[in-house]
């Protein structure tokens, strides 16, 4: 495993993404680098209160250590007690305009070390993105979905629909049985191409993501919105609060491993709400995202 070639692909990757959202967003993102005192660090480059995000986070990290988490090892039980390291770019914007969907980008690779001389270090790929709007627009779910179908095509016709049926089943917050998006894809555990064919597959992942969300904040960015669209949005976010602390592995990951607690909880937005056993009236747009746009649907028909 080349992990040379990874972390320099992945330093790029966050750095052109920055680039490219303050150019549209008008203000800068702070960088903070930090050290992990069990090994390993990473940049966490974060904005707040700007023009068009009410918080977005781009994140680096590099972290090693000497044995697996509980969480990486669910599937792998073989590996327990191995030493790793895992790098990976993260991000989750939360726009201010409710038209325009929070959006989340991971791609990371993590390696496990031989236990033995004579044995291989076993290394797999994870990642995806997903949108989640508070308003439903089907031209911006088609448009999100093809650009991750074009970017996976050429690794495989079957890796699309297998990705985002993965994406529909992960992020689902199983004790409300409802959706937190309408999805994208999403993958994990992935080597089945090889060290080069599954880096390959995961640089067109996250180069795909401008393409993806940019178009979508272009149509949206100057719709006028009030005071009942703010609320709508803030009690969406309140779903996406619950999914990341009940059910999301990457942020059980980095709390289970003694990863920086204020890069893992900067997905998070920055206010939420909740009602008690509440629903949006009938025939309104609120009422349209949760029974049109939220099932599982293909959005490529």
């Amino acid at each position: 495993m080349d992990s040379i070639a990874v972390k320099d692909y992945l330093l790029s990757l966050q750095q052109n993404i920055v680039a490219t959202l303050e150019q549209y967003d008008g203000g800068t993102f702070l960088v903070d680098e930090w050290t992990r005192p069990a090994g390993g660090g990473g940049i966490s480059r974060v904005i707040e209160n700007s023009a068009l995000l009410e918080r977005g986070g781009v994140l680096f990290s590099h972290v090693k250590g000497d044995a697996m988490p509980a969480s990486a090892t669910a599937h792998r039980p073989q590996l327990a007690g191995c030493s790793w390291e895992a790098m990976g770019v993260s991000l989750v914007l939360h726009p201010r305009n409710p038209y325009i969907p929070t959006v989340h980008m991971n791609v990371r690779c993590f390696r496990a070390m031989a236990a033995e001389a004579g044995q291989e270090d076993v290394f797999w790929f994870g990642g995806g993105m997903d949108l989640t709007p508070y308003y439903g627009f089907a031209e911006d779910a088609a448009h999100f979905h093809r650009t991750c179908h074009d970017a996976l095509a050429p690794h495989g016709a079957q890796y699309y629909p297998k990705f985002k049926d993965w994406c529909d089943r992960y992020f689902f917050l199983k004790h409300r049985n409802e959706a937190r998006g309408i999805g994208g894809v999403f993958f994990d555990d992935f080597s089945e191409l090889g060290f080069d064919g599954s880096f390959a597959l995961q640089r067109a992942v996250g180069d795909a993501f401008l393409n993806a969300y940019l178009p979508i904040v272009e149509r949206r960015r100057d719709m006028a919105y009030g005071e009942r669209e703010r609320d709508w949005q803030s009690y969406r976010r309140g779903r996406y609060v619950e999914f990341n602390l009940v059910w999301d592995r990457g942020t059980l990951f980095g709390l289970q491993s003694g990863g920086r607690t204020e890069s893992i909880l900067c997905s998070m937005p920055p206010s939420a709400s909740w009602r008690y056993d509440w629903q949006p009236p009938v025939d309104t747009p609120e009422a349209a995202l949760l029974s049109d746009y939220l099932p599982a649907r293909d959005w490529l028909a």
